[in-house]
This record gives structure tokens, C-alpha cells and sequence, in this order.
């Protein structure tokens, strides 16, 4: 394009200390909390298993965690599914526009599961991080309105949205510095008074602990809440860039272990405290710390909080730009393509997670719905990049160990949380699963649709628009006329634009302009090519848009206008003499044919069913004219008929035919 809006102002990919800095505020605040509550659920799985020994159980678990983060984030996310990207960028669908290529048709499947789980999972993360730390006032005044508290301030995250963030997120870094640098120094004072708790680094305690305990899977669904945030980690891949996050995880990691070797520690000495309510996270804090140690975890939530948000933003844009949801008004508060704001999702978000809060009311309740939808998406992601190792041509002997050993932890978790199921787990369940049907009926419904379609050639019309462009008897319409066309095939129309034009009202122009996007694999291609079809007079416009690059045709064919009339290929001034003489521009006017009927005799049941959940869907969505971004002021939204629908019913007979 003649001006790429979404050019970043500067690099912070490439490895630099503002490029780690940046990324402990955005990429970490997820994982970074989780010392918050995950010790605090194995404590409670503990009260199920009486039977251990206390220090076996906790160097165990801190075993399975040391590991779990080992093999999990460190191994799966950062050394490999970091190298899956997208011209740069990360997530899931990401890594299915990679491998998409390899034509099987029931990927999308895959990554639309997992894509919606990780959208449910954005709601539950807000909830818990924030309850879990505003939960610490309780230490010191035990009637604290938890609710109310984590209730007003997830009110106040998602409202500053709409205003951006660019201005707060620039201390994010230093404050998630300064998080895991508490983190570290808490863990490491209670480690010296119990250095035995280093055994724990031996994976043989880890497997003793599945093996033998008897509540194993209920441990493991407690364990599994120590990495929910190494797939937020993938999806962030394009803000920071896959060194800066590797550098930073190093430090990030460390600080994690020192924490939650800490917490084991105090654990030995103090289990009926634990036992009682008591947090171990705020347990490992002097008295007097406590306090400060609240505000800096509800700081470092509200952080976690907003890397979820922006996270679902992007996971949401790039769903529309691969038709896995309605186009949806984006906006740009900050001006910059990182800090979009999507209002609709923004005020869902917060209406769910208010429920969230006011259904569990205790963190400890929301534990059980933790967990069970992050382990559907590291499913998912585990089974895309099989695929991509394909594509690749990877060896396949480490493939298959890749699948065996991954799988086999994975659905070993999956398990061990969906037990958990009725104690909460079905409300993210049910959450992933409604957006995953709304996405396959989305993703499916236009399929549906484009197959009722009827595409005519284009030259075969040319003929009788370049004649109604010269027959004054037509009243014209408009000087620039443009239509929006999915057509695939550039020598194709759609025949309900060749309708429009021709029968439904004769629409005289001087020029019509066929405006078509075309989605490319690269997340920020952005530029343009012009098809002159008929000179002077039928023009196609074919936009080429990666997944990154929001879709505002308004603005980007006023661009290919003020471009065509520099070339003087159209005439920059309006054709009528009165405007003309005042350098007026010519005027343009923009067709959007609605959604045409389809008969239903000609649908099987499940057409049917994914055709009338498309029709919800679409309610969310944006109308037509804001989902090409293009401004109401100037748009005329027309309805046409199928043209190549055969009903398949009986012929009604005529039966008489009176003249009077």
C-alpha cells in the first residue's frame, strides 16, 4: 500500500534489554502469578492423601513442578514451539496458517479448539490471579470484601481499555521485575533452613509421588496450574520476539523454583497454618512485608490480567481474518497495531468474569475450572505442530518421541482436571465449547453459503456495462461505483453483482471498481494490485492482507483512488462541470449486497442447523459495511436473488386465465 499504517515505530524483537524488560511485562504475567496458587492447591490435595509422609509429599510435588516447567514451558514452548512462527508471529492460529498448507481439511477443527478453549481460559485467568492476591488482606482483616474488591478492580482493568495502554504499560516491565525479584528473595529465605527441599530437583521424587500416592491425579490437576500460562507465553511471540522471551524466561524460571522451593520449606514447619486457610505465597512473607506483598501481587494480577486481555484482542482479529469469527469494530486507542481494542469482546469478557467471581467466590473454588481448558489448547498445539514438524521434514524418529512423550503428559493432565469437572470445570468447558461452535457455524455456514453462489465471467458482461456507460438515457449513478466481491478466481464475479448492476436498478457509472481481499500467509503483507478490465471503465482491486492487518477498505481504496489519479488512469476532479471548475473530487459510492436466500429444501438437517447458528453469529459480528471498514455515509446495502437455485418442488398448474 502507499502507506503502511501499521508499521512499528521500533524494533523490540531483536535481543536487547528493552526487548527482555518488555517482555517480562507482556509475556510472563500469566506464569509469573502463579506462585499465587498452585501451592496453595497442592495443600489441598494433600488433605486427600493422609497417608504420606509430609516431607515426601512436598518434595514430590515440587518435584513434579520443577519438571512440569521443565518440560512443559521450557522444552515444549520455548526451544520448540517458539521456531513455529508466523513471519514472526505466534499462537495457535498462527501455527495453523502454517500448516494448513498440507490440505487436511480437518485441521481448522484443531485449531478452532483450541482456540476457543484458550478464549475461556481468558476468562478465568483475570478472575483467579486477582482474587488470589486481593485474598492476602484476609491475613490481617479476615471480613475483607473479597468479592466486592476483585469485582471493582476487574471493572476498572477492562474499562481503561477502550483509552489504551501505551502510557501504563511502559512501567509493566519494571514492576514485573521487581514481582519476580520478591518472588525469588521470599522463596530463597525459607530454602536455608531447609536445604533437603533440594532433593526435590531429582525427577525419582516426582515419579515416586505419581507413582504411590493414591490421589495422584488430584495432585497433577494442582501441579498442571504451575505452566497454564506457557501457551499465552507462544501467543505472545509477536510482541517480543522468540530471543527476548528465551533470555528472559531463563531469569523468570529461576525466580519461579526459588519461590515455590520457598513455599515448600515453610510448608514443613507450618502445614496446619496452610491447612487452616492460610496462603503459603503470603505465608513466606515477614509480617510487616505482607501488606506491600498484597499490593505488589493485585499490581502484578492486573498485569496478568491485561496480557490475557490484549492476548484475546489478537487471538479474536486473527480468527476474523481467517473466517473463524465475524468481523468485529477494532479500534486503536494508542494508535499502534499492538494496542487494538475490541469493544464487544472487551465488555464480554468482563461480564463472564464478574460471573466467575460472584459463581466461586473463593479462589480456591476457582481452581477446578482452572486448568481443564489449557490443557484441551496444549493439546491442540501439540497435535498442530506434528504437523508442522512434517512440513518441516523433521526426522521421524524425533516426531514420534515428540508425540509419545507429549501426548502422554498432556492427556495424563487432561485427566487429572477433568475429573474435576463437576466441581467447576464445566463452566470454562461450557464457556470453550459455546465459542467453538459459534466458530465452526461461522467457519462452515460461509462455506455453506459459497457454494450457493453462482460466479459468472466477467468479460461476458463487460460488453453491456461499457454501453450502459455510454446510454445517457440511464440516469447516473455515480462517477466512481464500487462493488465488494469474494470471488477466488480473478476472471470471476459474483452474479449477483452483475444483477445489481444490470436489472435490479441500471446503475450508470463512469467507473466500477471491483474491490477484493486476498488473505495472505505473511501476518503483515499490505499492499495492493490494480486489474484494468475494461480501460477506462471496470478496474478489479485485489487487497493483499495478512492475519495482523485489520480490514479497513475505507481507508485503504482512498488510498488506490488518490493513487490511480496521480497516474491520471481517473480523472481527479468531479465530471460535472460546476464541481469540476472547484477542483471538486469526483464522488464514490460503495454496493454491498446482503446475504442472499437460500431454499431449504435444498439443505440436509446439518446444513441447516450450522446455517441458523451462522444467523446468531452474525449478530455478534459487525453489518456489512463496518466488517470491510468501510463508513455507513456513502454505502447503499442491496439483497439480490440466487440466480442458479433450482427449487425442487412440484410446478404449480394453471388452472384458468379470465379476461374481463
Amino acid at each position: 500500500m502507499p502507506r503502511n499504517s501499521t508499521a512499528h515505530s521500533f524494533d523490540i524483537k531483536k535481543l536487547s534489554f528493552v526487548g527482555v524488560l518488555v517482555s517480562l511485562g507482556i509475556v510472563f504475567g500469566d506464569i509469573g502469578t502463579s506462585p499465587l496458587y498452585v501451592m496453595k492447591a497442592i495443600v489441598g490435595a494433600f488433605q486427600d492423601t493422609p497417608q504420606l509422609h509430609l516431607e515426601e509429599y512436598i518434595e514430590g510435588a515440587l518435584s513434579c513442578i520443577i519438571w512440569t516447567l521443565t518440560l512443559q514451558t521450557t522444552v515444549k514452548y520455548v526451544l520448540i514451539a517458539l521456531r513455529a512462527d508466523n513471519k514472526g508471529e505466534g499462537g495457535i492460529l498462527a501455527l495453523y496458517s502454517l500448516v494448513k498448507k498440507l490440505k487436511k481439511p480437518w485441521l481448522y477443527v484443531v485449531a478452532l479448539i483450541g482456540a476457543a478453549t484458550l478464549v475461556a481460559d481468558s476468562v478465568i485467568t483475570p478472575s483467579l490471579t486477582v482474587m488470589s492476591a486481593v485474598e492476602g488482606l484476609k491475613i490481617y482483616q479476615p471480613e475483607t470484601p473479597v468479592v466486592l474488591i476483585t469485582c471493582i478492580i476487574l471493572l476498572v482493568v477492562f474499562v481503561v481499555q477502550q483509552f489504551g495502554t501505551s502510557f501504563i504499560g511502559k512501567f509493566f516491565g519494571p514492576i514485573m521485575v521487581l514481582w519476580f525479584v520478591a518472588l525469588g528473595g521470599f522463596g530463597l529465605i525459607h530454602i536455608t533452613s531447609h536445604l533437603e527441599i533440594l532433593k526435590a530437583f531429582n525427577p525419582y521424587y516426582a515419579y515416586q509421588l505419581i507413582t504411590q500416592s493414591p490421589s495422584a491425579l488430584i495432585i497433577m490437576g494442582a501441579v498442571f496450574l504451575c505452566t497454564t500460562g506457557a501457551e499465552a507465553l507462544y501467543s505472545d511471540l509477536g510482541h517480543c520476539g522468540k530471543q527476548n522471551i528465551r533470555v528472559s524466561w531463563i531469569f523468570v524460571k529461576v525466580m519461579l523454583i526459588l519461590n515455590y522451593l520457598g513455599q515448600g520449606a515453610w510448608l514443613l514447619d507450618n502445614l496446619d497454618l496452610a491447612r487452616s486457610g492460610m496462603n503459603p505465597f503470603f505465608g513466606i512473607m515477614p509480617s510487616y512485608l505482607v501488606i506491600p506483598g498484597v499490593l505488589l501481587a493485585t499490581l502484578a494480577a492486573i498485569i496478568a490480567s491485561q496480557a490475557v486481555i490484549t492476548g484475546s484482542f489478537t487471538m479474536f482479529s486473527e480468527a476474523m481474518s481467517i473466517n473463524f469469527w465475524p468481523n468485529q469494530k477494532i479500534d486503536y486507542p494508542s494508535g499502534v497495531k499492538g494496542q487494538m481494542y475490541i469493544p464487544r469482546i472487551n465488555w464480554t469478557l468482563l461480564i463472564m468474569c464478574i460471573m466467575v467471581v460472584l459463581y466461586f467466590k473463593e479462589s480456591g473454588k476457582m481452581e477446578a475450572a482452572y486448568g481443564l481448558t489449557i490443557t484441551i489448547t496444549m493439546l491442540m498445539t501439540t497435535l498442530l505442530l506434528l504437523f508442522w514438524f512434517q512440513r518441516k521434514r523433521v526426522h521421524w524418529i524425533f516426531v514420534l518421541g515428540f508425540a509419545l512423550v507429549y501426548l502422554s503428559i498432556e492427556l495424563g493432565f487432561f485427566y487429572a482436571n477433568v475429573i474435576k469437572f463437576f466441581e467447576g470445570g464445566w463452566l470454562t468447558v461450557v464457556l470453550g465449547g459455546f465459542i467453538g461452535i459459534c466458530m465452526y457455524a461461522w467457519y462452515n455456514g460461509r462455506l455453506i453459503k459459497n457454494k450457493f453462489i453462482k460466479f459468472v465471467k466477467l468479460d461476458k458482461y463487460a460488453p453491456v456495462i461499457k454501453d450502459m456507460k455510454l446510454d445517457e438515457t440511464i440516469p447516473k449513478y455515480a462517477t466512481n461505483l464500487a462493488f465488494l466481491s469474494r470471488a477466488k478466481r480473478q476472471d470471476e464475479l459474483e452474479a449477483k453483482i452483475i444483477y445489481s448492476i444490470i436489472r435490479k436498478q441500471p446503475k450508470r457509472a463512469d467507473h466500477y471498481f471491483i474491490l477484493n481481499i486476498v488473505n495472505q500467509e505473511d501476518p503483515y503483507t499490505f499492499n495492493y494490485s490494480v486489474e484494468e478490465i475494461v480501460p477506462g471503465t471496470i478496474f478489479r482491486i485485489n487487497f493483499y492482507l495478512g492475519f495482523k492487518i485489520d480490514r479497513r477498505i475505507n481507508d485503504y481504496f482512498d488510498q488506490v483512488l488518490e493513487d490511480l489519479m496521480q497516474q491520471d488512469v481517473i480523472p481527479s476532479r468531479s465530471a460535472h462541470p460546476s464541481l469540476r471548475m472547484h477542483n471538486i473530487p469526483p464522488d464514490l459510492m460503495y454496493i454491498i449486497i446482503d446475504n442472499t436466500y437460500i431454499n431449504d429444501t435444498l439443505l440436509s438437517v446439518k446444513e441447516k442447523i450450522t446455517l441458523n447458528i451462522y444467523n446468531f453469529v452474525k449478530y455478534i459480528g459487525s453489518d456489512d459495511f463496518k466488517a470491510w471498514g468501510v463508513s455507513p455515509h456513502n454505502v447503499v446495502v442491496e439483497s439480490a436473488p440466487l440466480l442458479d437455485q433450482e427449487i425442487i418442488v412440484k410446478k404449480i398448474q394453471q388452472v384458468a386465465f379470465i379476461k374481463t
